[in-house]
């Protein structure tokens, strides 16, 4: 007998996991009510997929609580990672608005909640929600930012700018507003995200802080100086 999968262990959510719910606010009471009974939430483990390449989409996920990665397969065998997930972050849309299969990976890199949108619900809501509209227009112009900023990084020889390119990207207030200032993570996870090796990232991370944009606390960094680190150059 199987263990029980991502969607065998769903459940709804609760008050207090509405509340972080972004984009709820944005309905009408009746519209809001309706969709609240039907979201869902799961628990990712570490390495657990949420979707992977190929697979059709069913639902508009969001990250609740927790890490998530997003990533590809080179033709070479390699992974490319396009962007880390963070807290408040809802993600796919642009793959649930014209109801295709994933071309990326989407993983735990710890324990997360994840919750999920029905597709037909999210078209529902396109249909009748103008508060919805706009909120999923200002996701895809954030996404389209997000994603030139991390060609950016990619191309940067400086592990400084790097680690401070993504940085800027997992607290992007726009599509991850349950971060804050506060970014809980580790210097592994952050490696894993931009590519570098844990030692290069805890040099980049001293450098930063030596220069007054972050801060390294016990559990995670704060940013200090968003500005700065969207348009960091060390080159």
């Amino acid at each position: 007998m199987r263990p029980p999968n991502l969607h065998d262990r769903r459940r709804p959510l609760t008050p207090e996991e509405l509340a972080g719910v972004p984009w709820l606010p944005h309905l009408t009471p009746d519209e809001a009510e309706r969709v609240a009974s039907e979201l869902r939430i799961t628990e990712a483990q570490p390495g657990e997929l949420i979707f992977r390449i190929g697979r059709p989409a069913t639902y508009w996920f969001g990250v609740v609580d927790g890490l998530l990665k997003m990533t590809t397969d080179t033709a070479q065998g390699h992974t490319m990672t396009y962007s880390g997930l963070s807290p408040g972050g809802w993600f796919g849309e642009g793959t649930a608005l014209k109801r295709e299969s994933y071309r990326y990976n989407v993983q735990a890199l710890r324990p997360s909640l994840v919750a999920g949108l029905p597709l037909d619900t999210f078209h529902w809501l396109l249909d009748h929600s103008i508060g919805f509209n706009r909120f999923v227009m200002n996701q895809l112009n954030e996404r389209l930012a997000q994603f030139i900023g991390a060609r950016e990084a990619d191309r940067s020889r400086s592990p400084e700018t790097r680690v401070a390119l993504n940085l800027a990207a997992l607290v992007n207030p726009v599509l991850f507003p349950g971060v804050g200032d506060l970014l809980r993570i580790t210097q592994q996870e952050l490696a894993y995200l931009v590519g570098l090796s844990r030692q290069r990232v805890n040099e980049a991370l001293r450098a930063l802080s030596a220069k007054g944009a972050i801060s390294v606390e016990y559990g995670g960094l704060r940013i200090l100086d968003l500005a700065a680190l969207r348009c960091w150059d060390s080159e």
